[in-house]
């Protein structure tokens, strides 16, 4: 229903108000059903049929909710029209929209972002007025009150609830942009990426690099051959992490799906979306979001973005979103990054529960009641949720082919299975659920990491808490040209050498937080991938020098030592390639398979690209550290 737009029985006040400017509070005869609920009871002075009351409080039963709640969540009815009602039943003021300007930045004045009923208006030339925002069920008590204390509404006004976020939003946001860019900082300034290489890292990586430039000038076979072992070992052992998961998935069936939750036993759960440059996606997200099965009065889904990008703005709201939909605009403020602008966002949510998704998302619809479900039966210590990422369009080109195997062994492979283990996970930048109050303990994101999520799952580990699987999917494209992922996976590269460099100002300490194995694991998953990455092609350079040294051998046999390294080598780089593969193919459904078809072949190219990416990151820390490459998204089905 349209704005102003209301059935004749919906809304009489509109008309009533006119002639009867103050109705009194008895009720007519066909009213006194509802005589023993003050919520009833003044939704129906206000002019609502019983048939909608009838089916409104069946469903504020069902989700907990208050009738007044399901109302506003039904599209039944315009919010401002709504309060505007309100306003003329209570004979005060009706303000539809707060001038920022009006309204001082004060303590607590961020609670209205959570839940706004009330805001001073300071106006210039006539007295202060207090916007309130009115419950129905108190509606009844506040009526009576105005009529017993005449001078009680003399500085009063009605107003909505959007009216007053969105002027909190606006006089608050020079110092809430403060607070988010420097709160881990000053908080966990250890936590922050702000200061990219610690006095102490600078100074044992520039003995080490003298060092080793020393070695290879003084002793050069000696130590290119230590060099040799050392990489070696690094790689296998990373090459171990992931038969070990891929073990596991040959031999471990799936984690069935929590138990779906009970729908009166259902919480507020906050969904954020953070966008910049998304206008083409907005229609999509939408409706992916739409999709969600969660009652609408128990959402909360913010849509995060950029203040100076009218274009993602604007068709954000021309597809005149529901009420349980907001757009918050974040000031423009260095660094502008993903984190930042979630972090931002995060003081006003609402939800116990919280969730990230991507614009080109599509999660699946039942998630949000596993993510619940497992969350009911986790101890408060599982602060996050992962779901598994599948990849949809592996048809387009061999790159997104690829990188469907390599997000299948990753999400459906190796993180199930520390999970399992209670182990950290380095989370993937979408469909992290979150206990709330956990995430805000944590500080939220750290705006200056470029790869958020990965960090995040650290610190949580780090701060005592765990992080576990669930199995409900979300839908994504991958990059399908060399541009695009060079783009992206050179920011995940940064991202992880801002969180290994992080974590490692201190290795004592994250030992004593960690605990050994899981700082092995961490030591494995970010600077064995790191390594490995980087120095790919010397591995492969080694295993060319062996064969020729094995080829040049003499007649009366090969040296155990070529022959042991060349063993290595050759292990390190067939069996990373087939565990790729491995990893990736097994979860996999049959048509998945498919549309990978065989372009698995590409392995070999895929890794190259992979450590041109780490090194164009290395390059990337020290000239841009804070830099966000934005991955562009198209509309699924409409991609080129």
């Amino acid at each position: 229903m349209r704005l102003g737009e209301y059935p004749p029985a919906a809304l009489p006040v509109q008309d009533d108000a006119r002639h009867n400017p103050a109705p009194r509070g008895n009720l007519s005869a066909d009213q006194s059903t509802a005589a023993d609920d003050p919520e009833l009871v003044a939704l129906s002075a206000l002019g609502f049929s019983k048939p909608l009351l009838a089916t409104l409080t069946d469903k504020a039963r069902r989700n907990g909710t208050s009738i007044e709640s399901e109302l506003l969540h039904s599209r039944q009815v315009d919010e401002a029209a709504y309060y505007g009602a309100m306003a003329r039943y209570l004979r005060l003021p009706f303000i539809a929209e707060i001038d920022p300007g009006s309204v001082a930045d004060m303590p607590g004045l961020d609670t209205q972002l959570q839940r706004p009923n009330q805001v001073r208006i300071n106006h210039r030339h006539k007295a202060p007025q207090v916007a309130v925002v009115p419950e129905a069920m108190r509606l009844a008590d506040l009526k009576a009150a105005l009529l017993a204390m005449p001078l009680l509404g003399q500085d009063l006004a009605i107003t909505t609830p959007s009216a007053i976020r969105r002027a909190v939003w606006r006089t608050g946001a020079a110092r809430r942009v403060r607070e988010t860019i420097d709160g881990l900082f000053d908080r966990f300034p250890e936590f922050s990426a702000r200061i990219v290489l610690s006095g102490s890292q600078g100074f044992y990586a520039g003995l080490g690099l003298a060092a080793l430039i020393f070695a290879l000038i003084a002793v050069p076979i000696e130590t290119l051959l230590f060099l040799h072992i050392l990489l070696s070992l690094i790689y296998f052992a990373s090459l171990v992490l992931r038969l070990a998961a891929f073990t596991r998935q040959q031999f471990a069936g799936p984690v069935p799906p929590a138990a779906p939750p009970r729908e009166d036993a259902l919480p507020c759960y906050t969904v954020m979306v953070a966008l910049y440059r998304e206008a083409a996606v907005a229609e999509q997200l939408i409706a992916s979001l739409g999709r969600l099965d969660w009652p609408p009065s128990l959402l909360d889904i913010k849509l995060v973005c950029e203040a100076d990008d009218q274009g993602t703005i604007a068709a954000l709201k021309a597809l005149k979103p529901a009420w349980h939909f907001e757009i918050v605009e974040v000031p423009p403020a260095t660094p502008r990054t993903k984190p930042k602008a979630l972090s931002y966002a995060l003081m006003a949510a609402r939800g116990e529960f919280l969730v990230i998704y991507d614009a080109e998302d599509r999660p699946h619809p039942q998630q949000l009641r596993e993510a619940y479900a497992r969350f009911r039966a986790s101890a408060a210590e599982v602060a996050c949720l992962q779901a598994p990422l599948i990849i949809t369009n592996a048809r387009e080109s061999w790159i997104s082919a690829l990188f469907s195997l390599e997000y299948c062994g990753l999400f459906r492979g190796l993180l199930p299975m520390l999970a399992r283990r209670q182990m950290p996970l380095p989370l993937g930048g979408t469909s992290n659920h979150f206990r709330t109050q956990a995430l805000r303990a944590a500080s939220g994101w750290d705006p200056f990491n470029v790869t958020e999520d990965a960090d995040l799952g650290f610190r949580l580990y780090r701060l005592g808490y765990h992080s576990d699987v669930i199995t409900r999917q979300t839908l994504e494209d991958a990059p399908t040209t060399m541009h695009v992922w060079m783009g992206q996976r050179s920011r995940w590269f940064k991202g992880w050498l801002q969180t290994w460099l992080v974590l490692m100002r201190d290795p004592r300490r994250l030992i004593g937080e960690m605990g050994f194995p899981a700082f092995c694991i961490f030591q494995l998953m970010i600077g064995g991938m790191l390594v490995s990455s980087l120095l790919h092609p010397l591995i492969i350079i080694f295993m060319g020098v062996g064969t020729y040294s094995m080829l040049d051998a003499p007649a009366d046999g090969i040296p155990a030592g070529v022959l042991s390294l060349f063993i290595i080598d050759t292990i390190n780089i067939l069996g990373s390639y087939l565990i790729f593969v491995g990893l990736g193919r097994g979860p996999m459904v049959e048509h998945e398979r498919r549309l990978v078809g065989w372009r698995w072949v590409g392995v070999p190219l895929y890794w190259m690209m992979t450590s041109a990416a780490a090194w164009r990151a290395v390059i990337e820390l020290r000239s841009k550290p804070f830099f966000w490459n934005k991955t562009p998204h198209r509309p699924t089905g409409k991609r080129t």
